[in-house]
């Protein structure tokens, strides 16, 4: 029997299978990951930071033309599609096989493809939140507003600290205009978790909660080194909850993992919904 045909079994059987996703199940769509030899980690070397230091909150409140600069040519993803695995997912939310999705990734592709219960553990990019006063507006509306109040600003920074200060000439920094909030006046940042900063704590604890009521935990595009995702993993072992995991190379989970499949996600989960047939 074939490792798909396994993972067919174990969704069979499972009344209530919870997903948990990262970075590897938008590669396919053209979107990096962080940690491979083309991913965000790769594409710091003309910052000199790795994306811990450069989108962090520390850099951020330093900083905040530089995080901008950044997450306007690195972060702002504006005809990126679903790809084979986000449309397979939503497909097995669709036949009652898939309860919900936790994905890490900020680039709201789930939706895209018809996925109705996703909890969106790090925030979103299309979102925009005042830190004074919470009030969250359209990232589509604060990139029109910064264009409007920087036109053709094009700032050059040649060295940026590792605290996440940059060097900018003092015209440069004169001239970027940060604007702020409508409703209050505080300041604005994407409504995503910067590295350092925590998931607010009754999000963690509603990914806890459906974890716990799964009979089946599938991992898909994670390495699960860092603890945000990896959690969820021993949390699922620690209650005796099958742990399938779908990915390009090993895991930190791999050893609390029932099934472990080392493939593209796109063709894994098409093979997947073609084993699993036409729905009943």
């Amino acid at each position: 029997m074939s490792k798909i045909e396994q993972l067919a079994e174990l969704l069979q059987a499972s009344s209530n299978t919870v997903f948990f996703g990262g970075a590897g199940v938008s590669t396919e769509s053209g979107i990096p990951d962080f940690r491979s030899k083309t991913g965000l980690f790769a594409a710091q070397e003309a910052y000199g930071l790795s994306p811990e230091e450069l989108l962090s909150r520390t850099a951020f409140d330093r900083n905040t033309a530089i995080f901008f600069k950044y997450y306007k040519e690195n972060l702002v993803f504006t005809d990126v599609q679903p790809n084979a695995a986000h449309l397979a997912l939503s497909e097995l939310e669709g036949r009652g096989k898939l309860q919900a999705v936790i994905t890490q990734n900020v680039d709201g592709l789930h939706q895209a493809a018809g996925a109705q219960q996703v909890i969106e553990l790090h925030g979103s990019l299309d979102r925009v939140t005042c830190l004074a006063c919470g009030c969250r507006s359209s990232r589509h509306d604060l990139d029109q507003r910064l264009r409007e109040a920087n036109p053709g600003w094009r700032a050059r920074s040649t060295v940026i600290n590792p605290d996440g200060d940059a060097v900018l000439d003092d015209d440069q920094a004169g001239q970027f205009r940060v604007v702020d909030c409508l409703t209050c006046g505080g300041l604005l940042k994407p409504d995503v978790i910067f590295f350092g900063e925590n998931v607010p704590r009754p999000r963690v604890e509603e990914c806890y909660a459906l974890t716990g009521r799964a009979r089946m935990l599938l991992v898909l595009g994670s390495s699960l080194t860092v603890m945000s995702g990896y959690r969820f993993v021993r949390h699922a072992s620690k209650h005796a909850i099958p742990v399938a995991i779908v990915n390009q190379g090993a895991t930190r989970g791999d050893d609390h993992a029932v099934l472990t499949i080392d493939a593209p996600l796109g063709p894994a989960l098409t093979a997947l919904t073609a084993e699993l047939g036409a729905p009943g």
